[in-house]
C-alpha cells in the first residue's frame, strides 16, 4: 500500500481537496487503484450537525455517513463508493479510545494522546486504506490522505517587555486560574495558557504521521504540502514568504514535504518556483504551481503537465508509464470543450443557505455537469427563499422585486 498524505499551510481552503482528488485522478488514468481518506480535526463525531455555512453541504454516502463535502469531490472525481469511516475526525478517534478504555481493552494503564490517540489514528488510516471502494471489489494500492492541519510555528510564544505588562495585566484579570507565566530572562517572558499551545486540535494527527512515516517506510509514503504564494496589488510581486515559513513549521513538527503545491492567482515565474526550491530544500522539479482557473477540471492537467506522473513512478516504485493515458487525455479533452463553451444555461436554485456557494456543491456539480452534457456552460443564480414570501415584501419591497425577477430569468 502507497500513502500520499496531502496538508496545508498559510490559509485554510487553500484547495487541498481538489489537489487530493486531482492527484487520485492521476494516479487512476495509470492503471492503478486509488481510495481517500479525509481527516478533520474538529471534535464533532461527522458533519451531519454542522450548519452549512460552517463547512459547506454535508454531504451523504451510500452508507449513510453524513460526512464533509471533500468526500463528494473524491466520488466525482474518481468515480468511487465511500464510507463514513473514510472520514476521520478528533471526535470519532477519541470516542473509539475512551470505549477501547471503557472496556479494559488497555489493562489499567494510562491512556494517553502519544501513543494511544497516535496509534489509534495510525491503525485508523491502515484498516480503511485496504477497504475496496470500487466496482471490482478489489483492494486499493494508493491512498490519499487529505489532512485538514495547519501547522503551528512554535509551541509557546515569547512577548518582549514593552507587551508584557499590559498582556499581563489583561489576562491575569481574566485568566488568573489558567495562566502560568514565567520569567526566562532580563529581556524575554515564556506564557502558557491551560497547557495548550493554540489551535491544539490537528497536532494528535501531524505527531501521527510523523511516527507513520517512518512505519510505512520511505518508498511507501509520500507527503504534499500545498500552500500560497500571494501577490499584494500594492507591489504586483508575488511573495515565497508564507510558503517557506510553511514548510519551516511543518519540518519543525517532523514532516518534510516531497512536493510542495503552490497556489496562486496568475502563472508563477520560473524565479519564484527556484527562490522556494532553494529556501524549501527541495528541487525545482519538487515545487509545482497551480494558478487559479476556470474550471477545476483543468487541475489534474496542470499536474500531469509539471511531471507529477513521473515523479511518483520515481519516488514510490510505481509500475506505471510515464505517458498520459487515454483517461486523462478524455479528461483533457473535456476540461478544453467545458472552456469553449458559448451558450449559457441560467438555472435560478431556491434554497435557505445561499450566502455560500458550498452549501448546494453537489446540486451546482450535477447542474454543471448536465449542462455540459448539452453543450452549455451553466449559470447558476442562488436566491434566498424567504426574499419570496409575502412578509418580505412588506419589510423591504426592492429586495423581494429583486428576487423574483432573478427567478423569471431562469429558464
Amino acid at each position: 500500500m502507497k500513502y500520499i498524505l496531502v496538508t496545508g499551510g498559510v490559509i485554510s481552503g487553500i484547495g487541498k481537496g481538489i489537489i487530493a482528488s486531482s492527484i487520485g485522478t492521476i494516479l487512476k488514468s495509470c492503471g492503478l487503484r486509488v481510495t481517500a481518506i479525509k481527516i478533520d480535526p474538529y471534535i464533532n463525531i461527522d458533519a451531519g450537525t454542522f450548519s452549512p455555512y460552517e463547512h459547506g453541504e454535508v454531504f451523504v454516502l451510500n452508507d449513510g455517513g453524513e460526512v464533509d463535502l471533500d468526500l463528494g469531490n473524491y466520488e466525482r472525481f474518481l468515480d468511487i463508493n465511500l464510507y463514513k469511516d473514510n472520514n476521520i475526525t478528533t471526535g470519532k478517534i477519541y470516542q473509539h479510545v475512551i470505549n477501547k478504555e471503557r472496556h479494559g481493552d488497555y489493562l489499567g494503564k494510562t491512556v494517553q494522546v502519544v501513543p494511544h490517540i497516535t496509534d489509534a489514528v495510525q491503525e485508523w488510516v491502515m484498516n480503511q486504506a485496504k477497504v475496496p471502494v470500487d466496482d471490482d471489489r478489489k483492494e486499493p494500492q494508493i491512498c490519499v490522505i487529505e489532512a485538514s492541519i495547519q501547522p503551528l510555528r512554535h509551541a509557546y510564544t515569547f512577548l518582549l517587555p514593552s507587551l508584557f505588562k499590559c498582556v499581563r495585566e489583561k489576562l491575569f484579570k481574566k485568566y488568573s486560574s489558567l495562566l502560568y507565566i514565567l520569567p526566562l530572562t532580563d529581556s524575554s517572558f515564556l506564557f502558557q495558557l491551560g497547557g495548550t499551545i493554540g489551535d491544539i486540535e490537528g497536532m494528535p494527527f501531524v505527531e501521527a504521521f510523523r511516527q507513520f512515516q517512518f512505519k510505512a517506510k520511505r518508498e511507501n509514503f509520500c507527503n504534499i504540502h500545498v500552500s500560497l504564494v500571494p501577490q499584494p496589488n500594492a507591489t504586483g510581486e508575488q511573495k515565497t514568504k508564507p510558503t517557506q515559513n510553511s514548510v519551516r513549521a511543518l519540518r519543525g513538527l517532523g514532516l518534510s514535504p516531497d512536493l510542495i503545491v503552490c497556489r496562486s492567482a496568475k502563472p508563477i515565474e520560473m524565479a519564484v518556483k527556484e527562490k522556494i526550491s532553494m529556501f524549501c530544500h527541495v528541487e525545482p522539479e519538487q515545487v509545482i504551481f497551480i494558478h487559479d482557473v476556470s474550471s477545476t477540471y483543468r487541475v489534474p492537467i496542470l499536474l500531469e503537465e509539471q511531471g507529477i506522473t513521473k515523479y511518483f513512478k520515481q519516488r514510490l516504485n510505481l509500475p506505471i508509464d510515464d505517458q498520459p493515458s487515454d483517461l486523462l487525455m478524455k479528461w483533457k479533452k473535456m476540461a478544453d470543450r467545458y472552456e469553449r463553451l458559448l451558450k449559457v444555461c441560467s438555472i435560478a436554485l431556491v434554497g435557505k443557505y445561499t450566502k455560500l456557494s458550498d452549501c448546494y456543491a453537489s446540486v451546482f456539480k450535477a447542474l454543471e455537469h448536465s449542462a455540459l452534457a448539452i453543450n452549455h456552460k451553466l449559470d447558476l443564480m442562488y436566491i434566498d427563499s424567504t426574499e419570496l414570501e409575502r412578509s418580505t415584501e412588506v419589510e423591504n419591497s426592492v429586495k423581494y422585486h429583486q428576487a423574483w425577477h432573478k427567478l423569471c430569468k431562469a429558464e
